[in-house]
């Protein structure tokens, strides 16, 4: 039997990246998995998924917008009867100097980062405490509670990271006697094609190789990948974790590891 079988899980900010490999790995444990973000390629995500013989559905839904939130979520129920997982892994990171921020910039990281999550939580928790079982995952990052960045301009995204652990922890005290797991994943570098421009070349051609020598900074040789951050989220989201909860688990292939960076490190 599937680890997830019988089970339906929400992942937000799905249409790529991060969200699109823990939608893959969720849906290939058998979990039924409602793809949702602000952008349309959601479908095309989601398409792509049923084409693998996976069950999935793209949903455009906006985390800033209580309207949509709530209105998926109703849909969703009403199509599958529940949602037993919640995934809130939509988020941004745009970058700047506090003192070149404005107040409109602070604000919408917040909203999308931790409000975002505030909204998805509050609108799949009555369904999961009638049912007295719910697992909620909170994507935060290793930036923020743990680590900062040389390249500087993250004070707004680091602080949103450090809030959704410390929204991770109060709401699983919230919620354990309701049967509730919510636990948070601290990802360090994990590739995507959003990162090429952070890390690397923007030129596609180049990014392959930009990626992978930027990798050779990390102890274990190289970047993580979108599925392997969705083998974690897969034990939290299954009942082998049932005995888990307000725990942030990092993974990073050992970079906070480091106090001195001496690579690079070549890969046996």
């Amino acid at each position: 039997m599937k680890r997830l079988e019988g089970k339906v899980a929400l992942v937000t900010g799905a249409a790529q990246g991060i969200g699109a490999g823990i939608s893959r790995v969720l849906a290939t444990h058998g979990a039924v998995v409602a793809l949702t973000d602000v952008s349309d390629a959601v479908n095309e995500t989601a398409e792509a998924l049923r084409g693998d013989g996976l069950t999935a559905h793209g949903w455009v839904m906006d985390v800033t917008d209580r309207a949509q939130v709530d209105g998926v979520v109703e849909k969703v129920i009403e199509e599958h009867g529940k949602i037993d997982i919640l995934v809130n892994n939509a988020g941004i990171y745009p970058r700047r100097r506090l003192v070149e921020m404005d107040d409109d910039f602070m604000t919408r990281i917040f909203e999308v980062n931790v409000f975002g999550m505030f909204r998805c939580a509050r609108a799949v928790l009555p369904g999961m405490m009638e049912r007295r079982y719910g697992k909620i995952v909170n994507m935060s990052s290793v930036t923020g509670p743990m680590v900062g960045t040389p390249a500087g301009g993250q004070t707004a995204y680091a602080a949103t990271k450090s809030a959704v652990q410390g929204f991770t922890v109060a709401l699983a005290l919230e919620t354990a006697q309701h049967g509730i797991n919510v636990n948070c994943v601290m990802p360090g570098y994990i590739e995507s094609r959003s990162a090429w421009g952070l890390r690397g070349s923007r030129v596609e051609e180049d990014a392959e190789e930009a990626m992978k020598e930027f990798g050779m900074n990390i102890p274990w040789g190289r970047q993580g990948t979108p599925e392997e951050v969705g083998e974690l989220v897969l034990f939290l989201a299954s009942d082998e974790s049932r005995y888990i909860t307000g725990a942030s688990m990092v993974i990073d292939g050992g970079n906070i590891l480091q106090e001195e960076f001496l690579g690079p490190y070549h890969p046996k």
